[in-house]
């Protein structure tokens, strides 16, 4: 509703309840819906309401509670969720554009989106820019009459570099080309991406929105034309829509959302700073440290250095490994924004399928760790990193 605060709408924010009244959000496990007549049925075929609903893939309640507290989060008009985050990349990207379209990318990005963008959608006949997306100079270059989009993470996985995200609105909505963001890291607790000139925000809810690793899923942030006329069509023909269940696992994720992110945020900037004072790692990178060469843009466009330190193993992949394994606390694994620490090895899981050029290009060292900071204690995290630090 109008004038709630963040927490409010996490918590209150799309509910429906049933003819029982119940307390927490149902979850509607069912994949049809029942008409009272044969011509009820055609007419919900021809039209649904806003409150009416066809098949599971097409809509559910409990799905439509998530896409509306989301979409009240971020400040969009509507959301249409999806199976995974990769789900919501693909939808948001395929059933807008048609073979011949150009599409300009910021190069830093996470492997699978980089495959879409390089593999699926050229495979297809949509011509793909790359730049570096933190040259402003270079989107101006590329973003050119005829461009249909524009597509960058905020903020880079695993190397932190941030777009801006004003800037590179102001330069795409000059051609008519529609922002579309992956936001993952800035999390929908510290994102500002739509006031800040964003057309359509992705996200994979299997990170900070769950947070506590128990199911995959995405959605997708826009306008209402967008969403229904556009997202929706391409996504419940195609299947890449949420289940039931996964929507009410995320709905009750929300509720503790702007808490947990907050406090997770707190931990890495201390966790970052203290890297950088005790002369371990060979180079921390912290958008929240004002070392970070893009310290000001963070502070602007997110208020917040997000939940993720990203650091370099003097000694390769062989230390890193060594660190890695050392570590008692923090859980080696892919995944991030969860409740439990995880540290990643990205030249060797999420990144290993780009060539090592690309991989040094973007920073990606086999000495690279990407830390995703959880609820522990912060002192006992940082003992853990000292201890494993001492090992090797």
């Amino acid at each position: 509703m109008d004038g709630w605060k963040t927490r409010t709408q996490l918590v209150h924010e799309g509910s429906r309840r049933s003819q029982y009244g119940e307390m927490a959000e149902a979850i509607f496990l069912t994949q049809g819906f029942v008409y009272e007549s044969a011509e009820q049925a055609e007419a919900r075929f021809q039209k649904a309401g806003d409150d009416e609903f066809i098949y599971a893939r097409y809509g559910n309640p409990t799905t439509r509670m998530f896409e509306e507290r989301i979409a009240a989060l971020e400040g969009t008009e509507d959301a249409f969720a999806t199976a995974s985050g990769m789900a919501a990349v693909m939808g948001s990207l395929a059933s807008l554009l048609r073979a011949g379209d150009h599409v300009v990318s910021a190069r830093a990005l996470f492997g699978s989106c980089l495959y879409v963008l390089e593999e699926v959608l050229q495979r297809y006949g949509v011509k793909v820019t790359f730049v570096d997306g933190a040259d402003i100079e270079q989107w101006r270059a590329a973003v050119v009459p005829g461009v249909k989009a524009v597509f960058f993470e905020s903020m880079s996985n695993p190397t932190l570099e941030l777009v801006d995200i004003a800037a590179v609105s102001e330069i795409a909505h000059q051609v008519g080309a529609l922002v579309i963001v992956d936001n993952v890291f800035a999390t929908p607790i510290f994102s500002r991406a739509v006031s800040q000139g964003a057309d359509v925000v992705v996200y994979s809810t299997t990170k900070h929105i769950d947070g506590q690793g128990r199911a995959l899923g995405g959605v997708v942030c826009g306008t209402k034309d967008y969403i229904r006329k556009v997202l929706e069509p391409f996504m419940k023909h195609t299947g890449g829509s949420m289940s039931p269940f996964t929507s009410w696992i995320m709905l009750n994720g929300m509720v503790t959302l702007d808490l947990r992110c907050r406090a997770m945020a707190d931990s890495a900037r201390r966790i970052a700073t203290v890297l950088e004072t005790m002369g371990q790692a060979s180079r921390v990178i912290y958008p929240g440290l004002s070392s970070h060469p893009q310290h000001a843009l963070a502070m602007a466009q997110m208020g917040s250095g997000g939940t993720i330190v990203t650091f370099e193993v003097a000694g390769g992949k062989d230390a890193a490994f060594r660190f890695l394994n050392a570590l008692q606390i923090i859980k080696i694994s892919n995944n991030l924004g969860d409740a439990k620490s995880i540290v990643t090895h990205p030249a060797t899981t999420t990144h290993s399928r780009l060539p090592d050029d690309q991989k040094a290009r973007l920073g990606i060292t086999p000495g690279l760790v990407r830390l995703s900071v959880g609820l522990e204690d912060v002192d006992d995290l940082i003992s853990d990193i000292e201890q494993a630090f001492s090992v090797i």
